[in-house]
């Protein structure tokens, strides 16, 4: 089965507005145990995201420039200006990163991962049509997929998959899995059903790598785009 981002995600969602101010933002992040809160206008529309780098660029520039009145050199302003407004920034508003990295919750899991892998970001605003926040998914949502037991894994690629998604004879097939990863092992007739199989099995929620044993009786990969 196909797990989409609204299989995982989060919908009781903290989230705040733009004139929310700094230390209000703090206590939602600590408060909540989360590392970044989505930042929304009037309609639920999500118009950014506050993170915990964002909160430490602020001490860290408090730190580094204001101690005993110091003020960095021009070079220094000019080299750093986003980092500089933010440090100065004492609400949602001005500290938040946007646009925003928002995912559908019709998307897939795959593809919520990929986002925030490329992004370099741990979490997502979940958003609709109208981009109006209804969830949040993080790292730790999708990294739950890979907890299903071996069991529950090897039922669904039996069942969903050999039994019912390929209309081919399966009877060959044996499936074993072994804390996430599967064997696939038997005969198939056609060694392109048998490819199928196996790239069928890679998408379960939970599979961690197929091991492919598969043997077939025709080799029709000859007739691939015929």
């Amino acid at each position: 089965m196909r797990m989409t981002v609204a299989d995982v995600m989060t919908t009781d969602v903290v989230s705040v507005t733009a004139p929310t101010p700094f230390k209000d933002i703090a206590e939602a992040l600590i408060n909540g145990g989360i590392s970044a809160v989505p930042v929304v206008d009037e309609a639920r529309r999500v118009i950014g995201m506050v993170s915990e780098a964002d909160l430490l660029r602020k001490e860290e520039f408090r730190e580094q420039y204001y101690r005993e009145g110091y003020r960095p050199p021009l070079r220094a302003r000019l080299r750093h200006p986003k980092g500089r407004q933010k440090a100065e920034g004492d609400t949602a508003g001005e500290l938040m990163t946007s646009p925003a990295i928002t995912v559908s919750p019709q998307a897939s899991a795959v593809e919520a991962a990929r986002l925030m892998d490329a992004h370099g970001v741990k979490r997502l605003a979940v958003v609709d049509e109208h981009r109006r926040l209804v969830g949040i998914v993080s790292r730790r949502d999708l990294v739950k997929l890979f907890l299903r037991s071996d069991e529950d894994i090897a039922t669904e690629i039996r069942e969903d998959i050999l039994d019912r998604a390929l209309w081919v004879d399966t009877s060959g097939v044996t499936v074993e899995v072994h804390q996430g990863v599967v064997t696939l092992s038997g005969w198939m007739d056609r060694r392109s059903e048998a490819a199928i199989a196996v790239r069928m099995a890679r998408r379960v929620n939970g599979v961690v790598d197929v091991i492919d044993k598969l043997t077939w009786k025709q080799d029709d990969s000859t007739w691939e785009g015929r």
